[in-house]
């Protein structure tokens, strides 16, 4: 099989995959949706199934705002430059035809 064959072969199994991760993502977040919204309202803070258990769990995160922090210090693009890096990343994108 030629190679440009195999790699058009590849990139269609590749967008089938990432189609159904998709899928599957959206339909994860409707569910833990559906939980958190029952917990929070006073509901079950956990439930079992045949084989899995999905327990709500409260937190509090902290972040920092770099951003505005570097802004508050009056820190200049040239001094941020200094203590910014740079590094090379390679990815695919895919999209449908």
């Amino acid at each position: 099989m030629k190679a440009e064959n195999l790699n058009i072969t590849a990139v269609d199994t590749l967008g089938q995959i990432l189609a159904q991760k998709a899928e599957l993502e959206k339909q994860e977040k409707a569910i833990k949706a559906q939980l958190i919204d029952q917990a929070t309202a006073g509901g079950d803070k956990v439930v079992e199934g045949a084989l899995f258990k999905a327990t709500y769990v409260e937190a509090n995160a902290k972040s920092v705002d770099w951003k505005q922090l570097i802004a508050d210090m009056g820190v200049d693009s040239a001094t941020l430059d200094k203590y910014t890096k740079t590094s090379a990343r390679f990815s695919i994108r895919v999209t449908s035809r």
